[in-house]
């Protein structure tokens, strides 16, 4: 998504001048006319760039998918952001959560402690970030699943799965999936990534 709010401007959009200290989490929620889905990385502002179709196309799949599958207990989240500490509120592209963590119309983040899966589907643009940044902060912070989405070379999308270490605070590789996502946890799962182009969940 574009740097400027989404109506049409009149004027150049003046970009928020950061205080000495940085950013907090809380910001997010009072500066006015922030862009959409802006996120918080040690304590500056981040701007989302244009999606493409697969970027939209694989939250999709991934999002209903989960949805379908997950446990009354949990629910699915999309670009919905994690107050991880004052200084960093990410925004994975798809999150499964506890169902108590709803807290009501006007919630603006969770706590990671209510977060089970973080997913993020790398862009271009958010390579480094998706890569390394945010992952190392999830695991910080004790979020216990993260999937990471790239597109592979047939289009379709391709999930790096790790899971947390809890002595070390980092995630371990799990498994690399082409074609079909098949898991245990954080519940049974099955899910045809070749289907991502289409507008009907493919049950396996």
């Amino acid at each position: 998504m574009s740097a400027a709010p989404d109506d049409e401007l009149t004027e150049p959009y003046r970009y928020p001048v950061p205080p000495a200290q940085g950013w907090v989490a809380e910001d997010l929620d009072r500066l006015p006319d922030l862009p959409r889905h802006t996120e918080l990385i040690d304590g500056s502002l981040v701007f989302k760039s244009p999606q493409t179709r697969f970027h939209m196309r694989t939250m999709r799949l991934l999002e209903h998918s989960l949805l379908d599958q997950a446990p009354d207990h949990l629910d699915v989240f999309r670009e919905f952001g994690i107050k991880l500490d004052s200084r960093n509120r990410p925004e994975p592209d798809v999150l499964v959560v506890q169902a108590d963590a709803d807290t009501g119309p006007r919630q603006t983040c969770l706590r990671p402690e209510d977060v089970l899966l973080a997913v993020e589907v790398v862009s271009e643009e958010s390579e480094v970030r998706d890569r390394d940044v945010k992952p190392r902060k999830y695991a910080a912070a004790g979020v216990v699943h993260f999937w990471r989405v790239e597109q592979g070379a047939d289009g379709s999308p391709v999930v790096y799965v790790y899971e947390l270490d809890p002595a070390l605070k980092a995630y371990t590789a799990t498994g690399i999936y082409h074609h079909t996502l098949k898991l245990d946890v954080p519940f049974p799962l099955a899910v045809d990534l070749t289907a991502v182009d289409e507008r009907r969940l493919r049950r396996l």
